[in-house]
């Protein structure tokens, strides 16, 4: 576990990586999307678990990202994610169409390092024509069942932002599971919070629960309200104004060119991360 200055952070990602990224109603890190926009990142592929938002939506409109696997691109109550859509309409980007318990099975295959996990509920829908990658097979139990066998996802890099790290190296998640689940399936797990305690979270019984082992922690970096516009447990709310303003921008190319000048690359949005 080292602390990483965040463009430092970014610049640890190389152009091509596979970056797993928790939704908006989770802990994303939107600090890091912002720095992975200020170094020009390219051909990305990323990962919604299971659906993706802003962050996502942000990396598309700046020209990083080449593919995204996903069960959805939205931006909540501010509608269709406007750079996902364009870049979509534009045949710019790569889908993989899959489900939220896709996206989960997968993830855990690797977790649990197994190279395949069995989902039900797939069989008879349109999905599995867009995807070769997932086998319809006979139960080999002689039931005369069939099942979808999902292959293992080992993203390269998980990306997300937590409350804290304490001085171990360990980062607490509360309740978001989820960012523990890609933290455990991914080669390596960067993690923006906003603040650095003493101590060690898994020896209280009160936080240990909620914390992820710094086993699984590559670097962490300072940003405060590094999840913004998102909300961050019960450190703030979700910014609806925000999100509304940058729906409306972006509808364009040019809207969004503008938005980036200012919350991407002007002085106080970089002196904020």
């Amino acid at each position: 576990m080292t602390l990483m200055n965040l463009d430092a952070m970014a610049a640890s990602i190389p152009d091509g990586a596979m970056i797993a990224l928790p939704p908006d109603n989770s802990l994303p890190s939107v600090a890091l999307a912002k720095a992975l926009i200020r170094r020009g990142a390219k051909r990305l592929r990323l990962v919604g678990v299971p659906i993706s938002g802003f962050a996502t939506d942000i990396l598309i409109g700046a020209g990083c990202v080449e593919e995204v696997q996903t069960s959805a691109v939205t931006l909540g109550e501010a509608g269709f994610a406007p750079r996902f859509s364009a870049a979509l309409k534009e045949g710019k980007l790569r889908i993989l169409d899959a489900t939220c318990p896709a996206i989960h099975t997968m993830l855990q295959a690797t977790e649990k390092g197994v190279p395949f996990m069995p989902l039900r509920g797939l069989i008879g829908s349109d999905i599995l024509a867009n995807r070769p990658d997932w086998k319809v097979v006979e139960s080999p139990f002689g039931t005369g069942e069939k099942i979808t066998l999902l292959p293992a996802l080992n993203p390269d890099v998980a990306v997300f932002h937590a409350v804290m790290a304490d001085s171990a190296g360990n980062v607490w998640v509360g309740r978001r599971r989820e960012c523990a689940t890609i933290a455990h399936a991914s080669k390596r797990a960067l993690v923006t919070v906003e603040r650095v305690v003493e101590g060690n979270f898994l020896e209280d019984e009160r936080l240990c629960p909620g914390a992820i082992n710094a086993t699984y922690i590559s670097g962490y970096a300072i940003a405060e309200r590094g999840a913004q516009p998102a909300a961050l447990l019960d450190e703030y709310g979700f910014d609806t104004q925000y999100v509304m303003d940058y729906a409306r921008a972006a509808k364009t190319e040019a809207g969004f060119a503008a938005w980036c000048a200012e919350h991407v690359f002007g002085s106080q949005a970089v002196a904020a991360e």
